[in-house]
């Protein structure tokens, strides 16, 4: 059994030799350092973890309180920032404020994003590895996420929405969430299936307890984080996320809380002005995804200092502000007011205006933070302009505005966010109105094709999408990245030299005995394959075998991916390519047969369908 991190000694190894003496023969229990001690439970309870489904969905348990908690620290953490710099009382919200100080609505910001960039430069310098979120995990990496790492993002977000930058916790919520669930399954060992069934446990746990909606928790992680929804998963999600809304309600108030009036039926002929708002919302989402990356490209071309950005967009969010407090922050307190005030179309063009702007800048100024909620808020402003318009134009028949910013307020989200179930269930229980949750999931299902045939991206694959990542959703493709040509390649195989006469290679390779021979030149370098059929073919034994090569220039690296190899087998109609070290140096390593590839790739295949399917 290998050792774990932090071992001195390797188990049953001798000691190094004593000064001035020989070495001694005693033995001596490898010493482990205290992080080790913490990081793994002790083995009964590993045991009953993985063998048992039940003991799983009792750490989902302690996933989701500790979720909770974390939920209730982090907005705890923002309102007593928000108190403190813009001088609000415990019971306000700041973006529902009617006015602020003016001096402070502009500097807070400023000098906020101005310490988020000196703080990066340190983060730069002394911890330079990226986070990487639930998505991204449950993805590439089997659900392992970085504790240390999370809670950096988690103190920047914190930072972020403090100071008034108009982002929302969620992001943080889910990551918090999201790389506790991952440590405590490390911590257990469990296997790579159940650690990503675990990390979408913290997620669901962390949104259930941000909208004290544990459906909408639970849903949030079948579609976006774990990527799929199954009976063997259903359990441990929902009792993390009923677990999370517990231990935040037990605490304190839920963050989100959504009282309206709202009708009790839609009518058959409402469906029409709401399907065409979903489509609306699609590209109104569209647009502040675009927004947002145009953003990031102005302030790399400025030639501002990465450090300094934060600062300048801080500055432009608090100009903003100065017009109206609502594009501060995530925008929790400006939707419940929003939603019922008689505002008009003018003025709620504005508010979206400003606060997509003010999101944009944001995040494309360095910020940290997510568009989950101001999603939420500027579909519900979208909702309320287009029932406006709607009026204008037609008094026939109106839609009442509430109902179409409740449908703009799932619809933009999904278009941002994705997961049309999870903004269903958000308002089901948000309202506890069965037929507006029904036009909104159809709302939301147009929003969606939407997306998925002009754009194709989630903000989350979107920004993947940018950094050069292939991920369209938390469905694991990790296990085909380490599915690697220099693990599947067979070692043992027979050379022979370019300049090998045809008459001396019959010899060497009876005709049945190999299907294919890899060929070398003077330097020991890969000079193609030589098939002996065709060798055997050939009359004039005066040629060589340089004569007679095929695939000079097609050959496989040990890194490549299994589908990258597939590809190039496809591109090459060949059944078998040779393995070099590199590119350059061009030394044969190994080969891989087609067959064989194609083998290990349904195999595995096969097993995801068993685990998803949970036999």
């Amino acid at each position: 059994m290998s050792t774990l991190p932090g071992d001195s000694t390797i188990a049953g190894a001798p000691t190094a030799p004593l000064a001035g003496g020989t070495a001694s023969t005693r033995y001596h229990r490898p010493r482990r350092a205290f992080g080790d001690a913490v990081l793994h439970a002790p083995q009964t309870l590993r045991a009953l973890v993985r063998a048992d489904e039940i003991w799983l969905v009792v750490l989902s348990a302690f996933v989701g309180c500790g979720a909770g908690i974390a939920v209730w620290l982090m907005t705890a953490t923002t309102q007593l920032i928000h108190q403190v710099l813009f001088l609000i009382g415990s019971a306000e919200r700041l973006s529902a404020m009617v006015e602020l100080d003016p001096i402070r609505t502009v500097a807070v910001p400023a000098l906020g994003g101005l310490l988020l960039g000196l703080i990066g430069i340190a983060i730069v310098r002394y911890h330079p590895r990226r986070a990487v979120d639930p998505i991204e995990a449950n993805a590439l990496y089997g659900g392992r996420m970085s504790l240390n790492d999370s809670l950096i993002v988690v103190g920047q977000t914190i930072l972020s929405n403090g100071v008034g930058a108009s982002v929302g916790l969620e992001a943080g919520y889910t990551q918090i969430g999201s790389a506790m669930a991952s440590r405590f399954g490390r911590m257990f060992r469990v296997r790579r299936n159940d650690l990503r069934l675990l990390v979408g446990c913290g997620a669901a746990a962390a949104i259930a307890g941000a909208f004290n909606a544990p459906l909408t928790g639970a849903f949030y992680a079948f579609e976006l984080v774990i990527g799929t929804y199954s009976l063997g998963t259903f359990a441990p999600v929902a009792v993390a996320a009923i677990v999370a809304v517990a231990v935040v309600n037990a605490i304190s108030a839920a963050p989100f809380d959504l009282v309206l009036q709202v009708p009790t039926r839609v009518e058959a002929l409402d469906y029409i002005p709401v399907l065409a708002l979903g489509m609306v919302c699609a590209l109104v989402g569209i647009a502040i995804m675009r927004g947002v990356t145009l953003t990031e490209d102005l302030f790399r071309k400025s030639g501002v200092p990465g450090w300094l950005r934060p600062a300048c967009g801080g500055l432009a969010v608090g100009a903003l502000a100065l017009m109206t407090p609502a594009v501060l922050s995530s925008g929790h307190g400006a939707l419940s007011v929003v939603i019922e005030a008689p505002y008009t179309l003018t003025h709620v063009t504005l508010l979206v205006v400003l606060k997509s702007i003010a999101s944009a800048i944001s995040i494309g100024s360095g910020f940290r933070g997510g568009l989950f909620f101001a999603s939420l808020f500027l579909g519900a402003l979208v909702g309320k302009a287009f029932a406006g318009a709607l009026a204008a134009v037609s008094t026939a028949h109106a839609v009442s505005p509430v109902v179409c910013a409740l449908v703009g307020m799932s619809g933009l989200a999904v278009a941002v966010i994705g997961g049309p179930l999870t903004m269903g269930f958000l308002t089901l229980e948000s309202t506890g109105s069965l037929p507006l949750t029904v036009a909104v999931l159809a709302a939301c299902v147009i929003s969606a094709l939407t997306v998925r045939r002009t754009f194709g991206y989630s903000f989350a694959t979107w920004r993947f999408h940018l950094r050069g990542e292939a991920i369209r959703s938390a469905v694991d493709i990790g296990w085909m990245r380490n599915l690697t040509v220099g693990r599947m390649m067979r070692r043992e195989m027979r050379t022979v030299r370019a300049d090998t006469p045809i008459a001396a290679f019959k010899r060497d390779f009876p005709l049945g005995a190999h299907q294919r021979v890899v060929v070398i030149d003077e330097d020991d370098r890969y000079a193609g394959i030589a098939l002996p059929a065709e060798v055997h073919a050939d009359a004039d034994e005066e040629h060589h075998v340089r004569d007679l090569l095929h695939y000079a220039d097609t050959v496989l690296l040990p890194q490549m991916t299994i589908k990258e190899s597939v590809a190039m087998f496809e591109n090459a109609e060949s059944d078998a390519l040779a393995v070099v070290d590199s590119a350059e140096t061009r030394r044969v390593i190994g080969l891989l047969t087609e067959q064989y590839a194609l083998r290990r790739y349904s195999e595995e295949l096969d097993r995801r369908r068993r685990e998803l399917s949970g036999e």
